[in-house]
Formats: structure tokens, sequence, C-alpha cells
């Protein structure tokens, strides 16, 4: 049984407050400080708002809902004839190395990096409480050939960040985490922001205020 069938591990009250969504700016970044122990970090994606560090601000935590939000519907990921003769490839497995894939994700080669060690360990320590998942594609000799990583809570997946080593591993990985959403009977696909790439297997943008309506129906809040 993978982290993924098992119920996590319950998280207290954070002792930060978050600004409500009433008082947010109408920019992406809402909230700073505060600090990445699971009580923390979970609140957070229960309100709509991500983690994540600030471009000239180094060690200060940010804290991300943006405007519009992207997010991938179940129903409508662009799967290409590559991609279903790629997915003959991989193996597709969940949460085997989890701090692998985020390590993969954070290469520092890779443009635009900001997941810090700090980050690791943060989500690291969610993933043995069951809070966050891996799904990675390996090939047939047993190497790791891509991934994503991302936060569970309730029928709400926040994909975080993805990485590929050989050719569409990452996309078969997405194809995984759509499918095992939908037998899971989850109902919301986040990607934070929906970049060019992302758009072309189908993601969308809504404006926030729709999000933070879906998000708070996905989590049970």
């Amino acid at each position: 049984m993978t982290n993924w069938e098992t119920r996590p591990e319950p998280v207290g009250p954070t002792p930060w407050r978050f600004l409500p969504a009433s008082e947010w700016p109408d920019e992406d970044l809402v909230n700073l400080g505060a600090d990445l122990e699971p009580s923390t970090v979970i609140a957070a994606y229960r309100l709509g708002v991500f983690p994540m560090e600030v471009t000239g601000l180094p060690g200060v935590l940010g804290w991300w809902s943006p405007t519009p939000r992207g997010i991938l519907p179940l129903d409508g990921l662009r799967v290409t004839k590559s991609m279903r003769q790629s997915a003959k490839r991989y193996e597709i497995r969940v949460d085997t190395c989890f701090t692998r894939v985020m390590r993969e994700c954070a290469n520092p080669e890779r443009e635009s990096g900001w997941i810090t060690e700090e980050f690791i360990r943060a989500y690291t320590k969610l993933h043995e409480m069951g809070w966050a998942h891996s799904i990675e594609a390996f090939d047939k000799s047993g190497e790791i050939a891509g991934g994503l990583y991302g936060i569970r809570v309730g029928r709400l997946f926040a994909g975080e960040s993805m990485f590929f080593k050989q050719r569409d591993a990452s996309k078969v990985a997405l194809m995984a985490l759509v499918d095992l959403m939908k037998t899971s009977g989850m109902a919301l696909l986040d990607v934070q922001w929906c970049t060019e790439h992302l758009a072309t297997l189908g993601c969308i943008e809504i404006p926030r205020h729709e999000y933070l309506t879906r998000v708070a129906e996905a989590v049970g809040s």
C-alpha cells in the first residue's frame, strides 16, 4: 500500500494567521512570513495558498494565490499519440522515491529553480505523514525518467513541480496522476500558473474567486 492509499496523519492548528481572501491584494503574492511546519502548510493549501520563496528576499517565505489560477480539468488532459506511445516505455510507480523526485525538480541547472533544502525537508516530512505524494516514471532498465510531486488534501491535488530526463516522461507521469485522481474520486488538480507548456496539455485559467470556491469544496472546508 502506498502513502496515496492511506489516511494522512492529522495536523494540529497553525499558530499563524493568514490574511483572509477579502484582504488579499490583487496580485499573486498574498502573505509573507510564517514557517513550513506541517500544520502551517496544510492550512495554507486548504485556503488556496501555497509557499514559495520571494525573489529578492532570500529566506523570506512568500504565500501565493495566483490570479488567475491554473488548473487542469480531469476530463481535459490532452493526450497525444506521442504520449500514448511513450507511456508504453515507462513503468509508473507512486510514492517510491519522493525525495529523489523533489531533488530532481530542484536541480540548480533548471531554469527558474526555487526549491531549497528547507522545502525538501518540509515536504519530505509531509510525505512521511501521508500528505505529499510523487508519481514516478521509470524506464525499462529501472532508471527514473521523470516524475512530479504535490500535496493531496481531500479531493484536491496541488501539483508543485515536475521533471523529465527522457522524452515525455513527465507527461506520462501526469497522465498517471489524472487516472489516479479519477479512480480516487478526486475533483481538483491545481497547477498554480498556467504556462504555455501546461496549456498545451489542457490546463486552463480560472478567476481566483472561482478557484477558492472549488478548493473549499474539494478539501471539505
